[in-house]
């Protein structure tokens, strides 16, 4: 057991905010989180949090993971907002301030955001556990996914999308840039514009990336007069998105 203090984190915002879909709540105040082969029960109580890991473990893995001491500075990020005249914002930003970018396998994060293309999220999690489940709980490398059956696991016409991601990202370079990075994901047939933009954000922490779904657009429309707002060319702008889609 590990105990750290965190501002800025709230486990419940985090999990709900449409970043990653295998986070499993255990009650109001704990979640157990799989991710890069391990598997970490955190509790929360206000700042402070409680590890099922030891220290060397929360060094090596979940404090990069949840981004904390990171290049990402989350009291510059309120500032911002706060300082800014935008009211909408301000008050999305007061409903999810807990939320962070998670810093996720980006193979999970890739074929998670092919299945969630038209899709819900109970649907979304329940194809993704059962393909977990074909290889005792974690996540499936391109190579598991090549030889399964995907036919049963809830996928539609995504399974096709899958296997074409699994023969190509071999050949994906990323690390560049957000602009070179979407460039060629969305070389993979079944990634689009949006599911590029998630995948940068969520997957290779591009926080300049702004990701525009059916409920963004709808804020968009309703709240900016279908405009991209001045604020959506920062470079803390996938954060904002993540509360407002929160909101």
């Amino acid at each position: 057991m590990f105990t750290v203090e965190i501002d800025h984190m709230n486990l419940h915002q985090i999990a709900n905010s449409g970043q990653c879909f295998r986070w499993q709540q255990i009650n109001d105040n704990t979640y157990k989180i799989p991710a890069f082969g391990k598997e970490l029960t955190i509790s929360q109580d206000g700042n402070t949090f409680i590890l099922s890991c030891d220290e060397n473990e929360w060094n090596s893995l979940w404090k990069n993971y949840f981004d904390v001491d990171t290049d990402t500075d989350y009291n510059e990020v309120e500032n911002i907002i706060m300082e800014s005249n935008d009211d909408f914002l301000k008050a999305a930003y007061q409903f999810g301030s807990g939320i962070r970018i998670l810093r996720q396998d980006l193979w999970e994060v890739i074929i998670s955001f092919i299945i969630s293309q038209n899709n819900n999220i109970p649907r979304i999690k329940k194809s993704i556990e059962r393909l977990c489940d074909e290889v005792h709980g974690i996540f499936p490398n391109n190579q598991h996914l090549l030889y399964m059956d995907l036919s049963d696991k809830g996928l539609g016409y995504r399974d096709k999308y899958i296997e074409n991601a699994c023969k190509c990202c071999i050949y994906m370079e990323t690390g560049g840039d957000y602009n070179h990075d979407k460039k060629e994901l969305m070389k993979i047939k079944g990634i689009g514009n949006k599911v590029a933009d998630c995948i940068c954000l969520f997957g290779l922490h591009h926080l300049d990336a702004f990701p525009i779904d059916t409920h963004i657009k709808k804020i968009l429309d309703r709240e900016y007069n279908g405009e991209i707002p001045n604020w959506a060319e920062s470079k803390y702008a996938g954060l904002f998105q993540q509360y407002l889609f929160y909101f």
